[in-house]
């Protein structure tokens, strides 16, 4: 049960306080002050560390475009605290983990609305690229600021991704930016952003890209823990077409968005290597749209609105022909998801150090496929958020009280029971010393993740007594940063965070006595202790040259606690090492640029039961790219040549999906 009363506790407390802190002039302007970096904090692109409450993670803008990354997926990898699961090659399937708790409990937000699939509560952030992106911001538990839709909420650990908003030079009305990209696996990958000037309030931004691979790279198969057979991977092709729009508009003490988003794609699935057996046949085919809308507003210095919107359409067609490939068994199936969302948040500032938001949002969700005895579910949720924070010269308090309510209903057979959960959520954060950038952090948030539409209604899987399962997450951390004049280190920032994490009734897929037909359950529990470690550092020296660099170290040790008669109680769960870690240099020089990274991955197991048997190896792999900048009349062109994998390290992120060896890319990017 999660410790409501602790919330109730806080949010006395702050009122308290903030009785005590009485407004004067001072205090109104610093009030002022206040708002306006409140209004700054909405864009998500925040520049330090440490100017979260929140541990928070983020790459953005140039320092984005230069990782050695296609995908979403591709640039979470350099945070730390993250597990992600890459089924193989260019078109595979690729989800994130934040601190252990599970896929399910990551929210993916897309210019603030969040990206949902009640299906099965996966978002693919493969089929999300970087070419027009303008940050990527990870936050574990949740973003610190209170002035948010509900929604924001309701997630153990969110992801946010910002696209860009068009920005012009004095006198431009418009800026194209085209991108090629080839390489290894017949990758062919063209892009173009087209931004203009509708007049001194509205622009607009359209974005569209194409990608086709054959997804064929040789790896060299596993064998009693050595690499002896090379074989070629098949069955791994991508054909995926994006498509955005988008208009933004300015209005005196607010702004407005609208943005409409299709995705299409075929792809294959390559399928496991077992037995000798390299390649499968399976097939999937996916459309993805949706078209959403923000307007926010600060009609005084007391009072805000924020109201989204959003309407999303998720066809997937899935395909496993026996004609084709003799192991398979025959599966046709279409899944069409449909979802409403509306949201409408507000902020008080009922003191210039103490404000109050409420939020609530609406989501309808609606999933059909042609399944024989299919329940076809409708799921209506609520959410209702209360929170509030303090402000004060070297303390900030936060906390927020989420309800959520969830009615399901369905066309055979029994619905689930509805829903109806309270969880709380505490943070504080401290400056001991008035002049040093040292901050002290701790937060401590309940929340529960509902069982998806499969978990629930899925042909002879599905169990309707499911209960929800609930996390506790406690962090206590701290950061530093510190700028430098005249000496080669310009800036550093420090942040590390020791947290622990529980986990109750874990949904887990159990057998029945017919293989083919699983039940789902609440058995699990599994506890995470773990300690996040961030280092970045800017250099600066004569002749232009600039040098950055990042490095990031996770420990955690996850233990699944579910049956104390079970031989493997306490065992580390799958697929989460003890140790990993990341490092990024880039090196500028002129119109050159030099970038590095390196990923390391420690050892793990692949199932519950850890046990030699089970054991998967460390690895690691390392990126170096090189690109140069060509001015050019009407604009600037950058050349780049990109080598992954540079010493072709054979490793499986997941077992038996083995990962591409050495493999080139080449990009020319066209900027007018």
């Amino acid at each position: 049960m999660c410790r409501q009363r602790f919330c109730t506790v806080y949010l006395c407390c702050a009122l308290i306080v903030a009785g005590r802190s009485m407004s004067s002039s001072s205090l109104y302007a610093q009030g002022r002050l206040d708002s306006l970096q409140r209004l700054d904090e909405v864009v998500v692109t925040a520049s330090y560390l440490s100017k979260d409450v929140i541990p928070v993670q983020q790459f953005s803008g140039a320092r984005l475009q230069r990782l050695s990354s296609h995908s979403v997926a591709d640039a979470i990898r350099y945070f730390s605290g993250v597990q992600i699961k890459d089924y193989g090659g260019v078109g595979g399937l690729k989800t994130v983990n934040i601190r252990s708790m599970g896929t399910n409990h990551v929210g993916v937000f897309y210019d603030g609305i969040e990206l949902g699939n009640a299906q099965n509560g996966t978002v693919d952030l493969g089929r999300f690229s970087l070419d027009n992106m303008e940050a990527v911001t990870l936050y574990n538990g949740q973003k610190s600021n209170i002035f948010q839709p509900a929604k924001d909420f309701g997630s153990a650990g969110s992801i946010y991704l910002q696209s860009r908003v068009p920005k012009f030079e004095d006198g431009k009305t418009h800026k194209v930016k085209a991108t090629f990209k080839t390489g290894s696996f017949g990758v062919v990958n063209s892009a173009i952003v087209w931004d203009k000037r509708l007049n001194s309030r509205v622009s607009s931004s359209l974005s569209a890209e194409y990608l086709y691979s054959t997804g064929k790279y040789k790896f060299t198969y596993r064998v009693d823990d050595s690499y002896d057979t090379t074989a070629v991977r098949r069955n791994g092709d991508v054909n995926a077409f994006r498509l955005e729009g988008g208009l933004f508009g300015k209005m005196k003490e607010g702004y407005w968005r609208a943005k409409g988003y299709f995705y299409r794609s075929e792809r294959g699935y390559p399928g496991a290597v077992v037995k000798n057996k390299f390649s499968h046949e399976d097939r999937q085919w996916d459309t993805n749209a949706f078209a959403q809308g923000s307007y926010k507003r600060d009609f005084s210095e007391r009072y805000s609105l924020l109201v989204n919107a959003k309407y999303a359409y998720d066809y997937l067609h899935y395909l496993a022909d026996p004609q084709r490939d003799e192991a398979l068994m025959y599966v046709d199936n279409h899944y069409y998801q449909h979802e409403i969302y509306a949201s409408v948040a507000n902020r008080f500032s009922i003191l210039p150090v103490w404000d109050v938001g409420i939020s609530a949002d609406y989501q309808f969700n609606l999933l059909d496929a042609d399944l024989t005895d299919f329940a076809y579910p409708r799921r209506n949720t609520e959410l209702v958020a209360v929170a509030t924070s303090l402000h004060l010269s070297r303390l900030k308090m936060q906390a927020s009280l989420l309800g959520t309510f969830v009615q399901d209903r369905v066309r055979n057979n029994v619905a689930a029971d509805s829903k109806m959960e309270w969880t709380p959520t505490a943070v504080v954060s401290y400056r001991p010393f008035r002049d040093i950038g040292f901050d002290v952090r701790a937060f401590y948030k309940c929340i529960f993740r509902m069982p998806t539409l499969n978990d629930l209604y899925y042909t002879f899987v599905g169990n309707i007594s499911l209960e929800p399962e609930y996390t506790n997450q406690y962090n206590i951390g701290l950061a530093y940063e510190k700028d430098f004049a005249g000496k080669w280190l310009r800036r550093i920032e420090v942040q590390a965070d020791v947290y622990y994490n529980e986990v109750e009734n874990k949904i887990v897929a159990m057998p029945t006595s017919n293989f083919f037909r699983w039940t789902m359950l609440n058995l699990g529990e599994v506890e995470i202790r773990g300690i996040d470690a961030v280092v970045q550092t800017d250099w600066q020296w004569g002749g232009g040259w600039l040098l950055t660099g990042r490095l990031n170290y996770t420990y955690q040790k996850a233990q699944d606690f579910t049956d104390s008669a079970d031989a493997y109680y306490g065992g580390q769960i799958p697929y989460v090492p003890w140790h990993s870690g990341s490092a990024i240099l880039n090196l500028n020089w002129r119109r050159w640029e030099a970038n590095y990274s390196f990923i390391y991955t420690g050892e793990r197991y692949s199932s519950r039961a850890n046990i030699p048997a089970n054991y998967v190896v460390p690895w690691y792999t390392s990126d170096l790219s090189i690109a140069r900048c060509l001015p050019l009349p009407k604009g600037e062109m950058k050349v780049t040549l990109e080598v992954n994998n540079l010493f072709n390290q054979q490793y499986e992120v997941v077992i038996c999906y083995p990962m591409p060896g050495t493999n080139f890319k080449f990009i020319v990017q066209y900027t007018f």
